[in-house]
């Protein structure tokens, strides 16, 4: 059956004489031209690849922002951020596709629908136009853009430090009942990386231990989440995904939801790629909660499940386009973090099962923690690369590999380090927030776009309106 026919329009979308195919245009132009100045691909299979625009699965043709002969090669210059940007690819570009319009115009129609859905366009229209911004920064043709401007676009607050002190004492406390104690600082770090190097997870292991946890999440959700869910949304797969170890990636890891695959029928398989560095040190537990955050019930799950709604017209063409360092992805990533408890039926990492897995989620908040620190501290504090590397690594009981990733490769770069990285304690803050103060059957429909679209901003005002 065709569900396309049948239409049903969620709660919050109010009548408009917005033309939707205006809308669809603006929204992809906005997009992906902001992608591409950045060197973004969006049809890349890889997370080495995409960078903006983290997935395309619309049946729609991919715009001029995308195929313009321009574009490829700026794509294969790397966009802003290479080393010696290409300024005649730039030009030409931006001479034939209305980047800077296109986001003026979805912010125009934003405050035209009004509502919820108003609300969340203008809340990618304002994260495009700082993109845009940092992007004419970059090639020397504005002004600098404010520090807090950039974090208030992308993570719904204003910037401010993390405190990891309540973790960090939870994780010493929790570590001397498993035989690992410390005294200090120096210890405990030491304590942490002992009982890391016990779990630790061999590469070679990695797809076996996935599809494990992936079935014993996808269980755990059949309990702890499904009931509270449209029925429409229980049958769409949550987790068909496949894990990939790759060589020296700057990243950690990287989530690839494809979903351009089509059933006979003509609906999406939902399927998805998980890239992981082969040198990550990360132990079982943390592992889990890795898991638990890219696949079910976090990322793959809220985007297969935009996906059915897409499919179905019960959300509008920007679900089929998730942004990065928008309000949206710090709800996807404050989803993502809070996906073990999801799973669990927990509100809190305490009342998980296993302290072993206690300890590898706190050590995961930790270094979510540890990600809006590196920003702070390099943008707002301005603080070099070695001290911040410290900072994590001593404060926030992170990797040696991670705090030089995230002082470095992220921390320093002019869009992860100044709007993304905060996404990740915001989305995670609110997520909690919103369900410690709610019944799952209230709020983990609309986390999940049953409501329709909705943003670390907006979802009050939709949890609200239920």
């Amino acid at each position: 059956m065709d569900h396309r026919k049948h239409p049903k329009s969620p709660p919050e979308q109010p009548a408009t004489t917005v033309n939707p195919k205006n809308l669809a245009a603006s929204v992809a132009t906005a997009v992906l031209g902001v992608d591409t100045l950045f060197g973004g691909d969006v049809a890349n299979p890889s997370g080495t690849g995409r960078f903006i625009a983290d997935s395309w699965f619309s049946d729609e043709p991919l715009p001029l922002a995308y195929t313009h002969p321009a574009a490829a090669r700026l794509r294969e210059s790397g966009g802003v951020t290479a080393k010696q940007p290409d300024r005649a690819a730039i030009d030409a570009y931006l001479a034939a596709v209305g980047v800077r319009a296109a986001i003026d115009a979805t912010a125009g129609l934003a405050k035209d629908l009004g509502g919820a859905r108003g609300g969340y366009l203008a809340g990618l229209a304002d994260s495009c136009h700082v993109m845009w911004d940092l992007a004419m920064e970059l090639l020397g043709k504005g002004p600098a853009v404010p520090y807090e401007r950039c974090v208030l676009a992308a993570a719904g607050a204003p910037p401010s430090p993390s405190d990891p002190a309540h973790k960090r004492e939870r994780v010493q406390e929790l570590l001397a009942k498993a035989g690992h104690p410390s005294a200090d600082g120096e210890s405990l770090l030491a304590a942490v990386d002992a009982w890391r190097r016990q779990r630790l997870v061999p590469m070679a292991a990695v797809k076996a231990l996935g599809a494990a946890f992936i079935a014993e999440f996808d269980a755990l959700c059949v309990h702890h989440l499904l009931p509270h869910l449209p029925a429409e949304l229980r049958r769409v797969p949550r987790a068909n995904i496949a894990f990939l170890p790759i060589q020296d990636a700057w990243f950690s890891g990287s989530m690839n939801y494809l979903g351009r695959a089509r059933r006979p029928g003509g609906e999406p398989e939902y399927e998805a790629s998980y890239e992981i560095n082969a040198s990550l040190q990360i132990s079982v537990p943390e592992f889990m909660q890795l898991v638990s955050h890219e696949v079910v019930p976090g990322h793959v799950t809220t985007f297969a499940f935009l996906q059915n709604l897409w499919w179905r017209k019960l959300v509008g063409f920007e679900a089929s386009v998730p942004t990065m360092n928008t309000r949206a992805a710090a709800l996807y990533e404050g989803i993502a973090n809070n996906a073990i408890l999801i799973a669990h039926g927990v509100a809190e990492v305490d009342a998980l099962p296993d302290p072993d897995l206690q300890i590898g989620v706190l050590l995961a908040l930790l270094q979510d923690d540890a990600k809006n620190q590196a920003s702070w501290a390099t943008w707002a504090e301005r603080r070099e690369r070695a001290e911040v590397a410290g900072i994590l690594r001593r404060e926030f009981l992170v990797s040696a590999e991670r705090a030089d990733k995230l002082s470095g490769a992220w921390g320093r770069h002019p869009l992860l380090g100044r709007m993304y990285l905060p996404c990740y304690r915001a989305g995670t803050e609110k997520v909690a927030e919103l369900r410690r103060r709610h019944e799952p059957g209230r709020v983990l429909p609309v986390l999940y776009g049953a409501a329709g679209l909705v943003d670390v901003v907006t979802i009050d005002a939709v949890l609200a309106a239920r």
